[in-house]
């Protein structure tokens, strides 16, 4: 269940916006600088979400992007499912066209793979946006508690 680019870099720019939320338009120069997102490529990314409605854009010279809604209120996988669609391990367990394996009806592994498919949704559904900015809010208390001359 490999996720495409274009979908980690959404996950990515969300997150940036996320840090951001409440302090205005950021300009998408540094989303794409401090994400590491192509800033051509995060153009369409970021029209691509706008028409979503999760997110607006501002113009202008204080202009840029911003989050809608609270962090909190947004989940990694709603944005997985926006611009990848529903991860599933194998196309079978996802097809509702006749059965693309002959085993479908009887297929011990149908099971594991649903198994398989809701443990991802669940991690992706069950982290928000704001969950993430913590989780980095942490990550440089330690590093900055780690640091030894």
């Amino acid at each position: 269940m490999n996720l495409s680019q274009k979908c980690q870099y959404a996950v990515r720019a969300i997150f940036e916006l996320s840090k951001h939320f409440g302090a205005g338009p950021f300009a998408i120069s540094m989303i794409a600088a401090n994400q590491g997102i192509p800033q051509r490529f995060l153009e369409n990314i970021l029209s691509e979400l706008k028409s979503t409605g999760l997110i607006e854009s501002k113009r202008g010279i204080q202009g840029g992007y911003l989050l809608v809604r609270d962090p909190s209120t947004v989940t990694v996988g709603e944005i997985v499912r926006l611009i990848d669609g529903p991860q599933v391990p194998v196309k079978c367990i996802s097809d509702k066209k006749p059965p693309c394996c002959p085993l479908k009806d009887n297929c011990v592994l149908a099971h594991l793979w649903n198994r398989a498919k809701l443990a991802v949704e669940d991690v992706y559904n069950g982290t928000s946006f704001r969950d993430l900015v913590e989780q980095e809010k942490q990550l440089r208390q330690k590093a900055a508690l780690d640091f030894s001359i």
